[in-house]
């Protein structure tokens, strides 16, 4: 499935640890706190436990858009919608 993964979180910990998860789960990172990619539904459903489990609620949020494929190539990216140090060819790929 694809994914967006975004989150704003206010520790500098907990960001990092989100972070590592959701590259570990094989989200691409995309900007600072914003991720894409294939992930499978097994490897998302840790994703938003560890997620729950990681942020404060009354500060902190965690957003999952699940994308089709089709709707995925339709997205426009506009300026600089990718930190270029950050994407690689495989993400740059689900876009064209």
């Amino acid at each position: 499935m694809l994914v967006w993964f975004i989150y704003d979180i206010v520790k500098d910990r907990s960001r990092k640890k989100l972070a590592d998860k959701a590259i570990e789960q094989g989200l691409y990172r995309v900007q600072k706190s914003v991720f894409a990619g294939n992930i499978d539904n097994n490897l998302l459903d840790e994703l938003v436990i560890y997620s729950e489990d990681m942020i404060n609620p009354t500060s902190d949020s965690v957003y999952i858009f699940p994308m089709c494929q089709e709707d995925f190539k339709k997205i426009e990216l506009l300026g600089q919608a990718f930190d270029k140090a950050m994407v690689n060819d495989e993400l740059k790929s689900l876009f064209t």
